[in-house]
């Protein structure tokens, strides 16, 4: 068997867990969210205790959205411009002091104090959230990635089953104030966590000043709105967010009015739907990888959206309890493939801007879904809450036709096989030398190349080329020397690493403008997986030589630097380059201007690159 058909091994859905950093990132997860949970739902049974109102109810949870959209997109790009480590260990110091102080304003100020610092501690976590979703990437791997959400996921939400069901317990036997002194226990435990997390700093050359900030945000919008599955993601989250804004309120006063249930029962309620998640996550950290994440958004919200209609029909509260359950286990999917869909299509050094950004949008759209839930004063809840549930099924059938997300499984299925005969598959296709026009069109789809001046531009065409691919072609196989990188100029390319059990890991799609093979060519490694043309599609191939040369212009680098830095990273790819034959100096040598002789070609005239 050729090193180019070994399969590998898959790895344990548990494996993540013996990476140090993550496991201390997910403690710390995990003791916060349980902390945070006791504050929420302590503030929202406070808030309905003095005021009996669904509308004051609303407006307590809008306080913890509505900063999103005063300092959200600003703190994006804070977080991609300076130290995300200090960034995390900073948010949550000043948390715990803000909400170790909610007794005290009580009791002098009232009940607006608990919107006021409610309001200032969500604005806080502005920086903390795009900046913990940053790190991830770099600490666990593609094939880890799924498994590493799924198990965050469990301690950013699955956890709130323990706060919630404290809290409820609190509201009924004890000193509620409790809660808010627990909560600002565990943000001082998260911080001394993250301390000792390793999180590797962010290189930024220019100056921040007003106008870089604003650029900054710019770009990160633009990437947001320019990326088709990006784009997709906000679309179809309007309808699924503003139902969660809506269902979110309406369920404390929906369990005190028309279940009659207690208070420690609604917490119950919110704490089993928690455990539903859980479940869910621990699946999806076995299967996540054999559905596209479109796929499992269809079927989460789709899920969602029956388990509300059932909700709406409860009169007792063990049935109610058993439809948030079912809805809570529907929820993770959804979560996760999210996650998966901007973790895996933005560059390390945008993701702040681009999680930001769309924070944003989401909390936008939720801070809508709350203010209309103060219908629930003159409107029958159970009509609202089957309003909520209809806008989820309408959200999963929006999704099926959204680019980048609306693939069936047959194409999955397809995709799969295809990456399984790529060792055998024959190559076809014809290749030419690159023109100005190739290039000119790779600049559209790739705009950091524009940078390149006149003479990169000509080194560019006369060493390049490009081959029309049909579909099933392989690019790259696994076991190759890596000696040139791939550009997609039209269609798409598919990568896996084959799996001993004849199946396919880390599967993912590259689309016009994604780029491929870098690290097997700037340190002559080996390919450690194989990537077949999807479909019909027009590939550029850069001989490494030309690679390295056009790295020596700024945007460049930064582009093609930091893809390589967060795929060695992400594939735990740390002596890559000495099983390449380079050693750990040579890498160095990456980051600076290059001028390497040309390296011999690896085609003939006609050929396609892959051969």
């Amino acid at each position: 068997m050729t090193p180019a058909t070994v399969p590998v091994a898959a790895p344990s859905m548990f494996a993540i867990f013996r990476k140090r950093d993550f496991s201390l990132l997910w403690v710390a997860q995990l003791v916060s969210t349980i902390g945070s949970s006791l504050t929420d739902l302590a503030a929202g049974i406070l808030v309905f205790r003095l005021t009996g109102s669904a509308l004051n109810v609303g407006l307590m949870l809008m306080a913890t959205s509505v900063p999103t959209l005063v300092v959200g997109l600003l703190a994006g790009v804070f977080v991609d411009r300076f130290d995300r480590k200090r960034i995390l260990i900073g948010s949550d110091v000043l948390r715990c002091v803000l909400v170790a102080s909610i007794p005290w304003a009580l009791g002098a100020f009232g009940i607006v104090s608990l919107y006021v610092i409610v309001f200032i501690a969500s604005g806080v976590r502005q920086f903390f959230d795009p900046a913990n979703d940053s790190v991830l990437p770099e600490i666990a791997s593609d094939e880890e990635l799924a498994s590493a959400n799924s198990f965050l996921s469990i301690s950013s939400f699955g956890s709130t089953a323990v706060g919630f069901a404290a809290a409820g317990f609190l509201a009924s036997s004890a000193n509620i104030n409790v809660a808010f002194w627990v909560d600002a226990l565990t943000f001082i435990f998260s911080a001394t966590c993250i301390f000792f997390v390793r999180i590797g700093p962010l290189v930024v050359e220019e100056r921040t000043t007003v106008g870089v900030v604003f650029q900054n945000l710019v770009a990160g919008l633009r990437y947001l709105v320019s990326t088709p599955i990006l784009r997709s993601a906000v679309i179809v989250n309007v309808p699924v967010i503003f139902s969660f804004g809506l269902w979110n309120v309406l369920l404390l006063p929906f369990s005190l009015r028309m279940l009659n249930a207690t208070e420690f029962e609604y917490g119950l309620q919110e704490g089993l739907t928690s455990l539903g998640f859980v479940f869910a996550s621990l699946i999806m950290a076995k299967i996540a990888d054999r559905l596209r994440e479109g796929q499992w958004i269809v079927i989460s919200v789709l899920g969602m959206g029956i388990a509300g209609l059932g909700y709406a029909t409860a009169t007792n509260v063990p049935f109610a309890i058993l439809m948030v359950m079912i809805s809570g286990f529907m929820n993770a999917p959804l979560g996760i493939a999210r996650r998966l869909i901007f973790q895996r299509n933005t560059p390390r050094e945008m993701r702040g801007r681009v999680s930001s950004a769309f924070s944003v949008a989401r909390d936008l759209v939720f801070v809508m879904g709350m203010a209309a839930a103060g219908l629930g004063d003159v409107i029958d809840l159970r009509i609202l809450v089957v309003f909520a549930s209809v806008m989820l099924l309408v959200a999963a059938f929006i999704t099926q036709a959204l680019p980048g997300l609306g693939q069936p499984a047959t194409e999955w299925r397809r995709a799969v096989a295809l990456l399984r005969a790529a060792p055998m598959a024959t190559i076809t296709g014809t290749a030419r030398r690159a023109n100005a026009s190739d290039l000119d069109e790779l600049i559209r789809v790739l705009p950091s190349l524009g940078a390149l001046d006149a003479r990169r531009r000509g080194d560019f065409i006369a060493t390049a080329s490009v081959a029309s691919l049909p579909a099933g072609t392989p690019i790259i196989r696994q076991g190759d020397i890596g000696e040139a990188a791939y550009f997609i100029l039209e269609g798409r390319a598919v990568a896996g690493i084959p799996a001993a059990d004849g199946g396919v890991r880390a599967l993912s799609s590259m689309l016009a403008g994604d780029f491929f093979g870098e690290i097997g060519a700037l340190t002559g490694s080996v390919r450690t997986a194989n990537v077949v043309a999807e479909e019909d599609s027009r590939i550029v191939e850069v001989p490494a030589a030309t690679l390295r040369e056009m790295m020596s212009v700024p945007e460049v680098s930064t582009l093609i630097l930091g893809k390589l830095t967060e795929r060695l990273t992400r594939t735990a790819a740390g002596d890559l380059p000495r099983r390449g034959g380079i050693g750990q100096a040579d890498l160095r040598e990456l980051r600076r201007p290059s001028k390497g002789t040309a390296l011999p070609r690896t085609y003939a005239e006609g050929e396609t690159p892959a051969g």
